[in-house]
């Protein structure tokens, strides 16, 4: 690999210009009191300065608020998500730059990777963050067998190797193997991110290891827990954030404790960017998130309760907010989208019944399915146009794309797909028109969704009325998502939808792991990804030629450099493409982004993307700004 990534430094470790702020006037009073050191003393001696050139901002100024909603109390972990303050993160060009870490080197082989801390960085309560918290993690937490009884997670193996921990001084560590791991990196860029430190000077005092027996005891039957590893857990929840006391890294610190319906973040005095300016991020002192189901989000947003909104709006709801535009101060912007498909068809090529097993398994069944689709109808009927026919596959923007990947078999045609059945066999008919499967039964098919997007059950009415042009008739069944998933895990499930790919924007550093078999929750083939989870204790090996090759390239593209990822990625969408394993329905539909009129650095067009991207995270909401 022989990557080293450089941090952003300030000339001479100055911080400070003459056009930058003296002091962030939210802080003004307690640095005035003496609570809170001066601005300089709290920043790193390297602060991470944005590239505002690069990422075409304008430095702002300090102060105000801004408000989404969120349509769950769950959902404040999205303040992680937008915040996305990583050891290295995506930038708008989708490449890894450090930011948390000062710099991060990469031996040629791949397989050491040595983390340089910024000197002076602290946690949210001015504590030191340093290689300490790396070590508490590694020693502490993910190989204590009471709080971690699996071990690491998985992307800290290759293969059965565990890493190999390393401080090499108070601001370095290091992880190593003997094999590349091609997971690190993507995998701390995360926009859920693994959290590979942890604040130790504060979880100690929950911890058997540094805590007296007896207090530590009593602080777990006060709270009616089981354990102290209970106790450190709940107490320990980065991502969660229902400990409004634990230290944080994030550019805001979450100030309500649940229940609420209205969550205030307020802005981290210690937080480790900057403007070019020199002026300490964030601008905007305070997010709040306020809680509404989900029903009424837009109606919400479209009276200007908002000052930026993408979060359960969909393209449905574009009309309306257009409509409100003149009467509220806000823009509705329409991003594109970073899946691969905005909803696809998964045949569970490992169901249990062994009639249909045969049948999803014969790659002209999923063929003629996709060809059986009127695509066109669908983008007219719903989505204004706008949208895109496409199968569920990587985008134009990505390195990896090919036209074909997303344009095989999507073309809408009856007769081929009638061709296509018959030639399989399946040309018996009832007295209603519908074909026999081959032990007598007629072709009717559940598709299973998980009801939570409406538009999923609007496709499928209009899918059914154009398979049955075939001799196929669907039925639609409604479930909760865990028990859809549950019942394909079991091999119940015989087609479901569901949202498409979250990365069409993979790259060949991208984990291929959406497009082969290992991982249960990929509904096309979950009893082969529960195999290779659980090293083959659980679930099914593949046993389809496609299959076993896509786990040869799998392994190829583990091991090999970045000329053997390109080419093994490339044989995995190669075979997807043609195996039909997922049946894109539509893609590219836009996603409507409601901003403030007053509201600065905000792209007025962006890619809206869980993975990799955070949804606002890669533009950074730190360096948002009132312009009033």
């Amino acid at each position: 690999m022989g990557a080293i990534f450089a941090g952003g430094l300030c000339s001479g470790g100055a911080v400070l210009s003459t056009s930058a702020q003296a002091e962030v006037p939210y802080f003004e009073d307690a640095v005035a009191t003496g609570d809170l050191p001066p601005m300089l003393d709290r920043l790193p001696e390297h602060p991470k300065v944005i590239d505002f050139e690069a990422e075409d901002k304008t430095v702002g100024k300090y102060g105000g608020q801004f408000v989404t909603i969120m349509g769950r109390s769950k959902d404040i972990r999205m303040a992680v998500v937008y915040g996305y303050a990583r050891l290295i993160g995506y930038d708008e060009n989708l490449d890894l730059k450090p930011d948390i870490l000062e710099s991060l080197d990469v031996n040629e082989e791949g397989n050491v990777f040595t983390l340089h801390l910024r000197k002076g960085h602290k946690w949210s309560d001015g504590e030191p963050f340093t290689a300490e918290d790396f070590r508490y993690y590694w020693e502490d937490i993910v190989n204590n067998d009471e709080l971690f009884p699996v071990g690491p997670p998985r992307f800290l193996f290759v293969g059965d190797e565990p890493a190999t921990f390393e401080i090499l001084d108070e601001f370095t560590v290091r992880y190593s193997w003997s094999q590349p791991n091609p997971f690190f990196l993507t995998e701390l860029a995360g926009t859920r991110p693994p959290f590979i430190y942890r604040p130790a000077h504060y979880l100690k005092q929950f911890h058997e290891n540094y805590r007296d027996a007896a207090e530590l005891d009593a602080m777990v039957k006060e709270r009616g827990l089981r354990s102290w590893a209970v106790l450190h857990t709940d107490i320990d929840r980065p991502y969660k954030l229902s400990n409004i006391d634990r230290p944080s890294l994030e550019p805001w610190l979450i100030t309500t404790e649940e229940p609420s319906d209205r969550f205030v973040f307020v802005r981290n005095p210690f937080y480790h960017r900057v403007d070019p300016a020199g002026n300490q991020l964030p601008y905007i002192d305070k997010m709040i998130f306020n809680i509404a189901n989900s029903k009424l989000v837009p109606a919400k947003v479209g009276a200007g309760e908002v000052d930026l909104q993408s979060r359960i709006l969909s393209l449905k709801d574009y009309t309306f907010l257009k409509q409100a535009e003149p009467q509220q101060n806000y823009n509705v912007r329409l991003w594109d989208v970073g899946a691969g498909a905005y909803a696809a068809l998964y045949p569970n090529l490992t169901c249990s019944d062994p009639v249909w097993r045969g049948v999803l398994r014969d790659v002209r069944f999923r063929r003629a399915l996709s060809l059986a689709i009127n695509r066109t109808e669908i983008n007219r009927v719903m989505f204004f146009g706008l949208a895109q026919p496409t199968n569920n596959t990587v985008l134009p923007k990505s390195p990896l794309y090919k036209p074909e990947y997303r344009e095989n078999y999507i073309q809408f045609d009856v007769d081929k797909a009638n061709a296509l059945l018959d030639e399989m066999g399946l040309d018996e008919r009832n007295g209603d028109g519908i074909r026999l499967l081959p032990d007598g039964r007629p072709m009717e098919i559940i598709v299973e969704t998980t009801g939570e997007n409406p538009e999923h059950d609007d496709m499928l009415e209009l899918v059914g009325d154009s398979w049955r042009q075939v001799g196929i008739k669907m039925f639609v069944k409604g479930l909760q998502r865990e028990v859809l998933r549950n019942r394909a895990y079991t091999g119940e499930t015989i087609i479901s939808i569901f949202n498409g790919i979250d990365n069409g924007l993979a790259t060949p550093n991208s984990v291929p792991s959406e497009f082969v078999p290992v991982q249960q929750d990929t509904l096309q083939w979950p009893k082969w990804g529960q195999y290779y989870q659980t090293d083959g204790e659980a679930g099914e090996a593949p046993d389809m030629p496609a299959a076993k090759e896509l786990m040869v390239q799998y392994r190829k593209w583990q091991t090999g450099n970045d000329a053997a990822r390109m080419a093994a990625w490339q044989s995995i969408l190669d075979i997807n493409s043609e195996n039909m394993f997922s049946i894109g329905l539509i893609g590219n539909v836009p996603q409507p982004v409601v901003v403030d009129k007053d509201m600065r650095n905000v792209p007025e067009k962006g890619i809206h993307s869980w993975e990799p991207g955070a949804f606002f995270g890669i533009y950074r909401p730190d360096t948002f700004w009132w312009d009033r």
